[in-house]
C-alpha cells in the first residue's frame, strides 16, 4: 500500500526513524505540506498520515484512493471525520503517548512561574550577581507550593498525573471533570467548577476543547478566582479568552500565567498575551520530548498495522 506522511517534521525532525512504517508499505514523507499541495501529494495513496494538515470534505472527496487517515496527535479536528465516515475512510488518533511528558511540562511551567529561574540565570550571566552588594538577590517574588491548592480542570490521564506530582510537592489537589462522578479520585477532591475557581491557588487546564470549554478562562471566571491566582495551560489555546487573561494579568488579579498553547498557532504578533504582564509563553512544545515522540511513532505504526489487518484501533469515527 502507498503511505504518505504530509507533515512529519515535528514528529521526527531527524532523531527518530520511519523504518517501522516503511515495513508496511511504500512510504513518502514530507516535512511540511502547504494546503494547496495536499491533493497532489496524496495522489493515489491509500494511507495518509497527518499532524496539522487540514483534510476537509472537499479534499477527501477528491482523493478516492484514501482508505485510512492516521492523525499523529490526540486531537483530530484537522480531519472532517463525518465526511471521512460517509466516504468509508477510517480515521485514528494517538490518545495516550504524552501523558508523562505533558504533565511534567505543566509542572515545569508552574515552577518557572514560582521562581523565574531562566530570568535569574540570564541576570547572573549579565553580571548582576558579580556587581551585587549582597551575597544573594532575587528579582521576582518567590513562591512555595507546599500547602497551596492546585485546581485541575480535566482529570483524565494527564490531569491525574499532574495531580500526583502536585501532591508530591505538598499541594492539596481539587479537580473538576464532567465525566467523573466520584467524590475523590487519585487523591483529589472532585468539586464544581465554581468551587475550583474560588479555592485554587493554581489552576491547570487539561480538558478537551468543546463548545462548553472554549473560552472558559474569561472575565467572568477570572472574577471568581482568588487574587493572585496562577494559571497554567498546556492543553488547548482556545480554552482561554486571551484578551480577558491579559486584562487579568495586567490588573494583578491573576498573579501569573504560563501557556504552551495559544488560539492561533504559530502565535501572531497581535496576540494580546504578548503584551501581558507576568506571563510565560512557550511554542507548543509540551509534547515534544524524544521519549514521547518515540511512543507516538510506535503507536502510529501499530495503528496502521491494525488497520491493514482489518482490526483498526483508536478509531475516532466508528
Amino acid at each position: 500500500m502507498k503511505i504518505v506522511v504530509l507533515d512529519g517534521y515535528t514528529e521526527n525532525p531527524g532523531d527518530l526513524s520511519w523504518k517501522g512504517l516503511e515495513q508496511l508499505g511504500e512510504v513518502t514523507v514530507y516535512d511540511r505540506t502547504p494546503q494547496e499541495k495536499v491533493l497532489s501529494r496524496i495522489g493515489d495513496a491509500e494511507i495518509v498520515l497527518v499532524n496539522k494538515v487540514q483534510l476537509s470534505r472537499e479534499i477527501l472527496e477528491q482523493a478516492p484512493a484514501i482508505q485510512y487517515v492516521g492523525v499523529l496527535a490526540t486531537g483530530y479536528n484537522v480531519v472532517d471525520v463525518d465526511a471521512a465516515k460517509a466516504l468509508g475512510i477510517v480515521v485514528t488518533n494517538i490518545p495516550t503517548y504524552g501523558t508523562d511528558t505533558v504533565a511534567q511540562y505543566a509542572i515545569a511551567l508552574l515552577l518557572e512561574l514560582c521562581h523565574q529561574i531562566g530570568a535569574h540565570s540570564d541576570s547572573v550571566k549579565r553580571g548582576d550577581w558579580t556587581n551585587n552588594l549582597d551575597w544573594c538577590y532575587w528579582n521576582s517574588p518567590q513562591m512555595e507550593l507546599a500547602n497551596k491548592t492546585m485546581g485541575i480542570v480535566g482529570f483524565g490521564r494527564i490531569g491525574q498525573k499532574v495531580g500526583q506530582i502536585a501532591q508530591a510537592l505538598g499541594m492539596k489537589v481539587i479537580a473538576n471533570d464532567k465525566g467523573i462522578k466520584a467524590d475523590t479520585l487519585a487523591g483529589a477532591k472532585m468539586v464544581s467548577l465554581d468551587e475550583l475557581y474560588a479555592e485554587a491557588d493554581v489552576i491547570s487546564l487539561h480538558c478537551p476543547l468543546f463548545s462548553d470549554t472554549e473560552g472558559m478562562i474569561n472575565q467572568e471566571s477570572i472574577a471568581k478566582m482568588k487574587d493572585g491566582v496562577l494559571i497554567i495551560n498546556d492543553s488547548r489555546g482556545q480554552l482561554v479568552n486571551e484578551a480577558d487573561l491579559k486584562a487579568g494579568l495586567n490588573s494583578g488579579k491573576v498573579g501569573g500565567a504560563a501557556v504552551d498553547v495559544v488560539s492561533t498557532e504559530p502565535i501572531q504578533m497581535d496576540n494580546p498575551l504578548l503584551k501581558a504582564k507576568n506571563i510565560i509563553i512557550t511554542p507548543h512544545m509540551a509534547w515534544a520530548s524524544r521519549e514521547s515522540r518515540a511512543r507516538l511513532m510506535e503507536i502510529a505504526v501499530e495503528n496502521v498495522k491494525k488497520f491493514q489487518q482489518g482490526t483498526p484501533e483508536n478509531v475516532v469515527n466508528p
